[in-house]
C-alpha cells in the first residue's frame, strides 16, 4: 500500500508538471456541474443528504459567502497561464463539443432538482443557467482562438497518460502485441460467424455481414432494460452454476442514461458508488442512448449495445461478474483506501472487466460468443489506433474508417471512440487490452504452477479481494500468498 501511494504522489507531481510545461488550462464547467450535483442527487443516496447538493450548487456559483463562482475562477486560471504563449490551447472539436452540451447540462441539472424536490434551489439554477452562458460567450471569444486544429499531443504529454492509465510498456511494443492479437480475434470470428450463418440460413458468412444481420434483431427503448435485467439473471445462473466467482445476494442496478449523462459520457460504463466514506450507495450499469454532436446540437443513435446477441458481453462487462461485482467487493468486503482509491487506474480496472468477459464467453449463445470477440476486436484496435492517431501515424479519417468497417460499430460509437482517443481521454482506451493480456499472463501462469491444485472460484475470489493493485503487484500477491496458500490444502 505504501508503495502505491508514494507511486501515486509522484506520478502527480509528474504529470502536473508535464502539464503546466505544455497545455492551458481549459475546464468544461457545465460537465463539472452536472457530475458535482449528480453524485448527491440518487436514488441510491440517502434522501437527508440530497439538499447537501444546493450548498454545493451555491457554492460553485459564488452565493455561498466566501466563495467565488467555478467560472470565474476557470477564467483566471486559463487568462494567468496564458500569459505563455509556448503552452497549447485545447483541441478545437473538444471546446466546440463542450459549448454544444452546455444546454444539456443545465437541462440535466434542473431535472435533478426537480424529480428530488430540493427547495429554494431557484435563484442558485438561475445563478448557474446565467454563469454558464456568459462563460460559454468568453470561451468563444477567448478560448477558441487558442484552440488548435489538430488533436496531437506533445509526446511527453501522450507517454505521461499512458503511465498514468498504468501501462508499463512503449506505445510501439503495445501496438506489436495488440496487432497480432487483432488479427487472430478476426481470425476466430469467421469461423464462428459462419456457423451462425449456417444455422440461420443466411447466405453471407462473413462475420461483417453476421454482426450487421445480427444487429437488426434490435430492442426498442421500452423492451432495453427488461431484456438486460433477463440476461443479468442468465450471467448470474452460470456463474453460480459454473462456481465462477462469489456474487451478492442482492439485485445489479442498470438503466439507461439521461440525456446529460449521454452528453458527458457517451459510452456504456459503470456509474461506481462511493469508495470511501459509503453510506449504502451502489453502482449503476449505465447504457447510453447515443452521442451528442459537437454542432446542431443533435445526438446519433447507437445500434451497438441495444440489440439481442450484444447484451451478453457489455453486461459481463460493465456489470457482473464485470464492474458492478469489482466495485461491490471493494464497497462490501472491504480494502484500504491505497487499494480502491490511489491505485485507481484503467489497467488495473478495465483488465478485469475484460477478464470478466473471457470467463462467461464459453457459456454464452454463439451469438453471443461473436459480439464477445468483436469487443475483445475492439479492444485490440484500440491499443494501436489510440497510438497510431496521437504519434500521427494514422489519420482520424482512417481510424474511422477501421471502427466502422472492419470492426463494425455505428458511425454514433466510432465518432465517439475517435473523440475518445484525441481529446476526451487520450491513451485510456490503450489501457483495456494492456490489463487484461496481464491478467490473462497471471492466470495461465498461475494454473501452469499449481496444476490439478488451481480452483478457478478461488483464483477469481483472491484477484477481487485484492482491490486495484498494478499488474506487477497483483503477480507478486498471488505467487507470495494465493499460490502458497493453494498448494498447502
Amino acid at each position: 500500500d505504501l508503495e502505491i501511494v508514494i507511486q501515486s504522489a509522484e506520478d502527480a507531481i509528474e504529470g502536473n508538471d508535464l502539464f503546466q510545461k505544455h497545455l492551458l488550462p481549459y475546464f468544461d464547467i457545465g460537465q463539472l456541474m452536472f457530475f458535482g450535483n449528480f453524485l448527491l442527487l440518487q436514488d441510491d443516496v440517502d434522501p437527508a443528504r440530497r439538499p447537501a447538493a444546493l450548498v454545493r450548487l451555491k457554492r460553485y456559483t459564488g452565493l455561498a459567502p466566501g466563495y467565488t463562482p467555478m467560472t470565474e475562477l476557470a477564467k483566471a486560471f486559463f487568462n494567468d497561464a496564458a500569459k505563455d504563449p509556448k503552452r497549447m490551447g485545447p483541441y478545437k472539436l473538444q471546446v466546440e463539443q463542450a459549448l454544444a452540451n452546455t444546454a444539456r447540462y443545465k437541462s440535466g441539472i434542473r431535472d435533478l432538482y426537480k424529480k428530488y424536490k430540493i427547495d429554494g434551489a431557484e435563484p442558485a439554477l438561475a445563478a448557474m443557467d446565467k454563469q454558464l452562458d456568459e462563460y460559454s460567450d468568453w470561451i468563444r471569444a477567448n478560448v477558441l482562438t487558442r484552440a488548435r486544429a489538430d488533436s496531437s499531443l506533445p509526446a511527453e504529454i501522450y507517454a505521461n497518460n499512458l503511465k498514468n492509465v498504468g501501462l508499463d510498456i512503449t506505445p510501439q511494443q503495445l501496438m506489436q502485441r495488440a496487432q497480432v492479437a487483432y488479427i487472430e480475434y478476426r481470425n476466430e470470428m469467421k469461423v464462428i460467424a459462419a456457423l451462425i450463418a449456417k444455422e440461420r440460413g443466411w447466405a453471407d458468412p462473413d462475420y461483417r455481414a453476421v454482426i450487421r444481420a445480427l444487429k437488426k434483431d434490435a430492442l426498442t427503448k421500452e423492451q432495453t432494460e427488461a431484456y438486460f435485467h433477463d440476461i443479468i439473471g442468465q450471467i448470474e445462473g452460470i456463474i453460480r452454476r459454473e462456481a465462477i466467482v462469489t456474487l451478492p445476494e442482492r439485485a445489479m442496478q442498470m438503466r439507461l442514461g439521461s440525456d446529460a449523462e449521454n452528453a458527458a459520457q457517451p459510452a456504456p460504463h459503470m456509474q461506481p458508488p462511493p469508495l470511501v466514506n459509503n453510506k449504502g450507495e451502489r453502482g449503476t450499469f449505465v447504457l447510453p442512448a447515443g452521442n451528442p454532436e459537437a454542432t446542431g446540437g443533435k445526438s446519433q443513435a447507437y445500434d451497438d449495445f441495444s440489440y439481442k446477441a450484444g447484451v451478453w458481453t457489455i453486461t459481463a462487462h460493465e456489470g457482473r461478474p464485470g464492474h458492478e461485482l469489482q466495485y461491490a467487493t471493494m464497497v462490501e468486503r472491504g480494502v484500504s483506501q491505497a487499494r480502491s482509491i490511489y491505485a485507481f487506474n484503467s489497467v488495473n480496472i478495465e483488465g478485469w472487466a475484460l477478464y470478466a468477459e473471457a470467463e462467461m464467453k464459453p457459456y454464452e449463445p454463439l451469438d453471443g460468443q461473436l459480439i464477445a470477440l468483436q469487443g475483445r476486436l475492439h479492444r485490440a484496435a484500440r491499443a494501436f489506433l489510440d497510438p497510431m492517431v496521437n504519434l500521427g501515424l494514422m489519420s482520424k479519417e482512417r481510424v474511422f474508417e477501421i471502427l466502422t468497417q472492419d470492426i463494425c460499430l455505428s458511425e454514433a460509437y466510432a465518432r465517439q471512440e475517435v473523440d475518445r482517443y484525441t481529446f476526451r481521454s487520450p491513451g485510456q482506451a490503450t489501457a483495456y487490452f494492456y490489463g487484461y493480456i496481464r491478467l490473462m499472463e497471471l492466470r495461465t501462469a498461475t494454473e501452469i504452477a499449481l496444476g490439478a491444485k488451481f480452483d478457478r472460484h478461488s483464483f477469481n475470489d483472491f484477484i477481487l479481494s485484492q482491490g486495484l493493485l498494478p499488474p506487477s503487484l497483483m503477480a507478486k500477491a498471488v505467487h507470495e500468498q494465493f499460490a502458497p496458500a493453494q498448494l498447502a490444502k
